[in-house]
């Protein structure tokens, strides 16, 4: 047995020549892009040639996008949206015209969106002309009505009977519902990845939210309610077309192989090959990622579900062991040991300020890992995160620790 523990506290921020690679999608809560240089420069250390990179919590799948072009790449979440991102990464999208590909989406959503301009004309609303809170209640109550067991004589509606008038408009709603329609004719090809990871982008940068579905606003003051005026106004449309692209114009080859799943994280652990380098980024925070991003998940299930709470929220939605203090320290056990069952190298990402204190994780860090093969190491990195609305401050400081376990 050889145990090597350092502690390099000076790592500093660079500039991200990786990030430059990466297209954006949608914003995300705890995403690593800010730090992406930090995280992939330790997976390479210790990275065994030839071998698997797993993903466990994905998210946003911004690890997977900067290491699409360097290896094989397991990415695992139990969101289904994550599946999605992942895949888009890792398509060849050079082949594509858009021209081409236009002409049939333009085909299904005009349809699509003129059979409600025809139906609902009454619920098109020019939000432009919107001056007074009594006026801008008036028409975000009429939207709502919709919620209330309408039943709509057309096929992709759900977006548009689930959510009017809460994050997104009536309108906004409608375009989600025509492009989810028109992203099922090319789900036989790789398109469909970008196609909805395009709507997704739409829906992040639309929705009269901070960019996350944990709750709408009412509006109930006069700041409100621009700032929720503002988002109506952006033209959903324009939006996707812009994201569908980018993407388009940016993914090419990657020449490696990208595996996904839905799977609680000690199941995928049991899945993963011998020796592989697990990346793990497990929830910080005593809130739910399947709260902020349900709409996400929706949008790609499209299953109509029961929802639930002023949110919306699915009924099924997934809660973190992690993310419960109660679970976490369990679960933070369950991980190295499968980890170490499988003989693979571990990068963990925590914060310094999660549900967990860094001091009892370091703990059982090298508590489990001593006994074994393993050469140990930690780094840190003072950054910025964003706290995504939820709090007053819009950034916050905070110490990204990597706990890091090489098998030899």
């Amino acid at each position: 047995m050889q145990l090597e523990l350092k502690l390099d506290s000076n790592v500093k921020s660079v500039v991200n020549s990786q990030k430059a690679r990466i297209p954006h999608i949608i914003k995300y809560m705890g995403s690593k892009k800010p730090i992406i240089n930090f995280i992939v420069d330790a997976i390479t250390e210790i990275h065994e040639p030839d071998k698997w990179v797993c993903d466990l919590f994905s998210g946003s799948c911004s690890i997977s996008a900067a290491l699409r072009k360097q290896y094989n790449f397991i990415s695992n979440d139990i969101q289904d949206y994550s599946r999605i991102l992942a895949h888009t990464y890792f398509s060849d999208l050079s082949r594509y015209q858009f021209d081409e590909i236009n002409e049939q989406i333009e085909l299904c959503i005009n349809s699509h969106f003129m059979w409600f301009k025809e139906k609902y004309k009454d619920y098109f609303f020019d939000f432009s002309a919107i001056n007074t809170l009594e006026e801008f209640a008036r028409v975000e109550s009429k939207q709502r009505e919709l919620l209330k067991n309408e039943n709509f004589d057309i096929d992709f509606h759900l977006f548009t009977k689930f959510y009017s008038g809460t994050y997104w408009s009536f309108e906004q709603c409608v375009w989600i519902d025509a492009l989810r329609k028109a992203a099922e004719s090319f789900k036989n090809s790789q398109v469909y990845y970008a196609f909805l990871s395009s709507i997704m982008y739409a829906m992040s940068y639309t929705t009269q939210s901070t960019g996350h579905f944990a709750q709408y606003r009412d509006g109930d003051t006069t700041d409100a309610m621009n700032n929720i005026l503002y988002y109506r106004q952006k033209d959903f449309h324009d939006l996707f077309i812009k994201k569908f692209k980018d993407l388009l114009s940016t993914l090419d080859d990657s020449l490696k192989q990208i595996e996904t799943s839905t799977l609680d994280f000690e199941e995928c652990l049991k899945d993963i090959p011998e020796g592989c380098t697990v990346y793990a980024d497990p929830p910080y925070a005593p809130v739910h990622y399947s709260r902020f991003y349900h709409a996400l998940e929706t949008l790609v299930k499209y299953d109509y579900p029961k929802i639930d709470h002023k949110g919306r929220y699915r009924d099924d939605r997934h809660q973190s062991p992690f993310s419960q203090k109660t679970n976490a320290l369990k679960s933070f056990v369950t991980l190295f040991e499968r980890i170490i069952d499988k003989k693979s190298q571990m990068v963990l990402s925590y914060s310094g300020s999660g549900v967990i204190e860094i001091d009892e994780i370091i703990k059982m860090f090298q508590n489990k890992f001593k006994k074994e093969n393993y050469a140990l190491s930690i780094k840190k990195l003072d950054y910025k995160h964003s706290t995504m609305g939820r709090f007053d401050d819009a950034d916050r400081n905070v110490i990204e620790y990597l706990l890091i376990a090489k098998h030899i």
